[in-house]
């Protein structure tokens, strides 16, 4: 299955150092699991489920997605919004049979960030690519259409 697996990671580099250390965990685990990915980047974590919903609707879509950016507490209510709504509309493509990783950090300061994100701590762009092929194999099982 992950042998012939082709996807889409959508990067959201506004912290690059975490977007960094998500973009090496997650490749490290498409590659140790035999399949193929290609990077996108997008200017923030609001703007990763539209990212997603363009590559899929277009003529060759890839067979899954993972989300990966951070969004850390502010002294403002942008923070509530961004991390909803991101999240609800990954939450919408997943519903709709798209198969994704969820690796968008949300937390309260950089130093959890780091954390979640680093390799040989959190590793959760490992996490949210190892979520991703999970969902594609549970696609291919139920033979679900898209």
């Amino acid at each position: 299955m992950a042998n012939e697996a082709r996807v889409l990671l959508v990067a959201a580099p506004f912290y690059e150092d975490i977007t960094e250390q998500l973009l090496a965990g997650a490749r490290a685990a498409l590659d140790a699991a035999g399949a193929r990915c290609e990077t996108l980047e997008v200017p923030g974590a609001f703007e990763i489920p539209g990212a997603i919903a363009m590559a899929e609707a277009g003529e060759n879509p890839f067979d899954g997605y993972v989300g990966l950016g951070c969004v850390i507490r502010g002294e403002t209510s942008h923070y509530d919004y961004v991390c909803g709504e991101s999240a609800r509309g990954l939450m919408d493509l997943s519903l709709r049979g798209v198969a994704l990783g969820y690796g968008i950090l949300t937390v309260e300061n950089i130093k959890q960030a780091r954390a979640r994100a680093h390799v040989d701590r959190g590793d959760k762009g490992r996490h949210a690519a190892e979520a991703c092929l999970a969902m594609i194999a549970a696609r291919n099982r139920f033979g679900a259409s898209r």
